[in-house]
């Protein structure tokens, strides 16, 4: 494919929502990533955050991150380039040990996944011997390890009723906890932190007693985009614009998703905006998959309420993942003892599906 190919391909899907002239200089750095991943034999994976030029042009596949972790696994190719932040491209290291994996940037954590650590996971399970852990995708590695499974935002609910368990720990993502206690008809509690006179988390935790059959454990955590979606958002939009469907992902407020038409993964709500038909959709998550699904879907008109972009997210960038494939940068590695148990973890997520 030429460089004007490349542009015309972009300019297709993207002309609404990214410039003429910044479409020209990506569709060169995609047309070289293009060629580069070929000859260095690399996969490129794209999450739904992705921004729109990255998102149509380099990825050999695009999804949620249950659906990349099955491509991760199934691929044959020498390197994997995950375009998402760190937890992701981790996940595709647990799966492939003897693949290179390359994360564009070292700066793209996740808000979310450094709200809790491998210690706490240990703290929790001494507290509540016995009890079922599950961890949300969107962990390190390290957490993942002292977890019995992983789940992601699609397949939160199925996971927690495979464990046939009167009580379950569900970290660490709050609100994704309650959602999902909400759909199971659990009651929810989540264990406080003691903080120091400056403010950070001590290593003691003031754990809550179960009390009764049917409760979950939940955790602190919040997505740092998601906890910006408010009640009073919705209701300011369906005021001007009365027929709008309103989707919204499971890290949004209990709150929120109660108020929302249709509450689902990236990839649900993607497919939502494809198979429905509405005078307008609002789309309560990250930024640039709002961009992504306008870009795609162009008969739809999609609504904006885009009050923040994930700042990890958006340390992924053509520029960036060129540089990485060029010089095979930022390696992921995962201690071994680690990533046997935390593969097993991702593992039991991956087959129930």
């Amino acid at each position: 494919m030429t460089v004007e190919t490349m542009y015309e391909e972009m300019k297709l899907k993207l002309n609404r929502v990214v410039p003429d002239f910044e479409l020209h200089y990506k569709a060169e750095l995609a047309e070289q990533i293009n060629q580069l991943k070929k000859e260095k034999n690399a996969l490129i994976l794209g999450h739904n955050y992705m921004e729109p030029a990255l998102f149509f042009s380099i990825p050999d596949f695009r999804g949620d991150s249950l659906d990349l972790s099955r491509k991760a696994a199934q691929t044959d190719k020498d390197i994997i380039v995950f375009c998402g932040v760190r937890f992701m491209a981790e996940t595709a290291k647990l799966l492939n040990p003897t693949k290179t994996v390359l994360l564009p940037s070292e700066k793209a954590g996740c808000s979310l996944a450094a709200s809790i650590t491998a210690e706490d996971v240990r703290q929790l399970r001494a507290r509540y011997p016995g009890v079922p852990a599950v961890a949300y995708v969107n962990t390190y590695a390290d957490v993942k390890a002292e977890v019995d499974i992983c789940c992601t935002s699609s397949n939160a609910k199925a996971v927690v009723e495979s464990l046939n368990s009167d009580t379950v720990i569900f970290l660490p993502d709050e609100y994704l906890a309650r959602n999902v206690a909400k759909d199971t008809g659990r009651h929810i509690i989540v264990p406080t932190l003691e903080r120091d006179g400056n403010g950070k988390k001590s290593t003691t935790l003031d754990f809550q007693p179960v009390g009764k059959a049917g409760e979950m454990i939940g955790w602190h955590g919040r997505c740092e985009v998601h906890e910006k979606f408010t009640l009073k958002d919705i209701q300011s939009v369906r005021q001007q614009f009365p027929e709008v469907v309103i989707l919204s992902h499971p890290e949004c407020s209990p709150e929120v998703v109660a108020a929302s038409d249709f509450s689902g993964s990236t990839n649900a709500m993607i497919r939502y905006v494809q198979q429905t038909n509405a005078p307008q959709y609002l789309v309560l998550t990250e930024c640039a998959m709002g961009d992504n699904i306008a870009a795609a879907n162009p008969d739809k008109d999609m609504l904006r309420l885009c009050s923040v972009r994930c700042p990890h997210m958006n340390q992924i960038t053509l520029e960036d993942t060129l540089k990485s494939l060029q010089l095979n940068q930022y390696l992921i590695d995962i201690p071994e003892d680690i990533r046997i148990r935390a593969a097993r973890s991702v593992e039991r997520m991956i087959a129930i599906g």
